[in-house]
């Protein structure tokens, strides 16, 4: 973060939604005025696709990519998240990391935010990383808590803090407690939103209460996505911003729709979506929910279902459920 910037969040008018193209749910614009005070409109709403990565022969198929870019986008997707957990980010080489982040800002052309993944258990990784995703034009960086090596929280908050200094775009917090074995406390969040681009957390607490909690000790200005589908509405209902969603690779009108309706307080309208896409939500995370999305993405003819070990495509028994709750959904033909 640039010294002596300051940061003011302002909305954005529609005239300037029309001009930059951006999608009127979510804009995430930073832009220096000529007074020399940092204007921030920070806002990250809405579906948000946690974007798979397509595999062709072992190779990430970037021709699939930007048309999985394009086809969320024309589905009314509020914003792109790549290379996190759901984009195989673990078995991509920082190579592969890159080019897919890049590919990713291109071909979405500034039409919807891009927040690029950026997390790892190595501090220095994790600002290379993000680094990286500025450079590339990325709107925001989604940084997990790490993993494995079990941090304390003064070690959490200097890991974010290090990745917070590093860079000036917006940072969002990706809390994951099942897969991390650590979990970010509130009182951690709270010191970590003093930092003037740490700006929202992905909540994968699978706790609705937490986004309560959270939003009585930070205020409803910062963001709360949540990082799981199933709890998506209702945690809308208690004050949250959107949805990171991997259903959303697979049905991403419906998800946009959903997230329009609850954010518009319309959530008679919002549960009538829910009641459509609960069954999706649940057999996609029968096993890996990457592997869900590609054997769905292969339904539709958007993507193989091709993943990297340790990863391997869903059983049978999976695969059944996933087409039952397409066919549901409405977005396979029976």
């Amino acid at each position: 973060m640039a010294k002596g910037a300051c940061f003011v969040q302002r909305p954005v008018s529609a005239e300037y939604v029309r001009e930059n193209h951006i999608a009127p749910i979510a804009a995430a614009v930073w832009r220096s005025e000529s007074d020399g005070i940092m204007s921030k409109t920070a806002v990250f709403r809405g579906s948000n696709t946690a974007l798979v990565t397509p595999f062709s022969d072992g190779a990430v198929d970037f021709d699939k990519l930007r048309a999985l870019v394009d086809w969320q986008i024309e589905s009314g997707t509020h914003g792109l998240v790549p290379v996190g957990t759901t984009g195989e980010s673990p078995t991509l080489s920082h190579e592969e990391h890159r080019a897919v982040v890049e590919t990713v800002i291109e071909q979405a052309k500034g039409r919807v935010p891009v927040i690029a993944g950026a997390g790892s258990n190595n501090t220095r990784e994790a600002v290379d990383l993000a680094r990286h995703a500025e450079k590339a034009g990325a709107d925001g960086v989604l940084v997990v808590t790490p993993y494995y090596n079990k941090p304390n929280q003064e070690g959490l908050y200097q890991h974010f803090k290090a990745v917070s200094e590093a860079i000036s775009i917006p940072i969002v917090i990706y809390n994951i407690p099942p897969r991390s074995v650590v979990d970010l406390s509130i009182d951690t969040l709270v010191r970590l939103a003093e930092l003037e681009n740490i700006v929202g957390v992905k909540d994968a607490t699978g706790n609705v209460g937490r986004i309560s909690l959270q939003r009585a000790a930070l205020g409803p200005d910062f963001i709360q996505l949540s990082g799981d589908d199933i709890i998506a509405l209702a945690s809308v209902a208690v004050g949250a911003h959107g949805v990171i969603s991997v259903v959303s690779n697979v049905a991403p009108r419906l998800s946009a729709d959903l997230q329009n309706a609850a954010l518009a307080g319309d959530f008679a309208g919002a549960l009538a979506i829910q009641d459509r896409l609960t069954q999706l939500q649940a057999a996609i995370f029968l096993e890996a929910g990457v592997t869900g999305a590609k054997y769905g993405l292969s339904l539709l003819g958007r993507s193989s279902e091709e993943v990297r070990l340790p990863l391997v495509p869903s059983t049978e028994a999976t695969k059944k459920a996933i087409r039952a709750a397409l066919v549901h959904a409405g977005v396979l033909s029976a």
